[in-house]
């Protein structure tokens, strides 16, 4: 399947740039990303996309999960936990990212089982601004040469993403992200160095403060060193045991090419706000 990804870049685009005067027209209005349910807004988990808001200066935000996913081709399945990642609200409408290494275990039948960590990746998010119906922010990210020779990376990876969240109404929200990627393989897989446009499109439905539903597509222009696109799509359920700890649970599916090597996958997870 061809993907033409000039009309959703440019489309992404237009409305990232846009925030900035869209909030010098309005008036503004309480702070979308505070809040009974902000937890929810806060977290980037589950979804692939990340949140546009940004943690509150003095405020830090900790993730936690477990995914199983069945690998594309075979009949093995790999495993990844804890899914750590921390904020910290920075001033200045910042936050400070860091994703430390993440456990993977995987096995094929008839090959060796393979364990190992990923990369670490370290990021800074800058809230543009935002208005009763619109949010927007910009980030870039740092994953460093780290990690196992078959999870890990190679070299230096750099990503910059826009994120943009709509809000039709007080409990329903769309949120477009666009990411542009360059990143190198795991050592085992070649090392490989190749760049990528990323666009992400996710839609979210409050019927409860505390109980929210998603369901999310996103893709890459390039899976890899010489290959083509591949399209993944996901959905879940969180759920706010307080205003200060939320858990969620999250299956996804293959939709085309390869992105991330998996036919499906589940799993589940938990955000704390401190």
């Amino acid at each position: 399947m061809q993907i033409n990804f000039l009309p959703i870049t440019t489309v992404l685009a237009t409305l990232i740039m846009n925030i900035p005067a869209v909030c010098a027209e309005d008036a503004v209005p309480p702070n979308p990303c505070t809040g009974p349910s902000a937890l929810l807004a806060l977290l980037d988990r589950p979804t692939v996309s990340d949140s546009a808001c940004v943690v509150q200066y003095g405020q830090a935000v900790l993730e936690l999960g477990y995914q199983h996913a069945n690998l594309t081709g075979t009949r093995g399945n790999t495993n990844n936990f804890p899914e750590a990642e921390l904020h910290f609200g920075l001033p200045g409408n910042n936050e400070f990212v860091l994703l430390p290494p993440n456990n993977n275990l995987q096995q094929v039948p008839g090959s060796p089982h393979l364990q190992g960590f990923s990369a670490t990746t370290v990021g800074i998010k800058h809230e543009l601004g935002y208005t009763k119906h619109w949010l927007g922010s910009v980030e870039s990210l740092f994953t460093l040469p780290s990690g196992s020779p078959a999870f890990g990376s190679r070299g230096l990876g750099v990503a910059v993403n826009g994120i943009v969240t709509y809000a039709p109404s007080n409990d329903t929200g769309i949120s477009l992200q666009l990411g542009i990627t360059s990143q190198t393989n795991p050592a085992l897989a070649g090392g490989g160095r190749f760049t990528s446009v990323n666009p992400d499109i996710t839609f979210t439905w409050l019927p409860l403060w505390n109980l929210q539903f998603y369901g999310e597509v996103y893709g890459q222009s390039r899976t890899g060193p010489g290959l083509g696109p591949g399209f993944d799509a996901d959905g879940g359920v969180q759920y706010l045991l307080s205003p200060y700890c939320e858990v969620d649970l999250e299956e996804g599916v293959r939709l085309s090419g390869n992105l991330g090597g998996f036919t499906h996958y589940f799993g589940a997870g938990m955000g704390f706000l401190f």
